[in-house]
């Protein structure tokens, strides 16, 4: 069983998996630190707010705060936009790497000998 889970936990999938989350984990903190300290602020001032979270319009006496929702949508935003990028531009890079591998060389004198020989043996 341990051989098992050692063999499971040690393919490169797996590995690849955990590399993801943990550079996505980082990732998230640098959006949440451009939005909530250069964005925010921005639209928050544009409102006359000290902060977006104060963002709200009163129904007869019942405050309806939006501000947290409009930081929200902003945040999942970004990271879809960064994200949209980060694939594009890897997308790119593959399709130039296929673009300008070298197509497999023909089959050597030898190895087409060895292939008639094999098929005259199949049959």
């Amino acid at each position: 069983m341990f051989k098992e889970f050692k063999e499971f936990a040690f393919k490169g999938n797996v590995l690849d998996l955990a590399i993801g989350v943990i550079i996505g984990a980082a990732f998230g903190k640098i959006v949440t630190a451009l939005v909530d300290n250069i964005l925010m602020p921005l639209i928050a001032a544009f409102f006359d707010k000290p902060n977006v979270a104060e963002l709200q319009f009163m129904v007869g006496k019942t405050p309806i705060i939006y501000g947290v929702f409009v930081q929200a949508v902003i945040d999942f935003l970004l990271v879809a936009i960064v994200l949209f990028g980060v694939v594009k531009a890897i997308n790119i890079t593959r399709r130039k790497q296929e673009a300008e591998a070298p197509a497999a060389p023909p089959p050597s004198e030898e190895v087409l000998l060895l292939r008639e020989i094999r098929d005259s043996l199949q049959k």
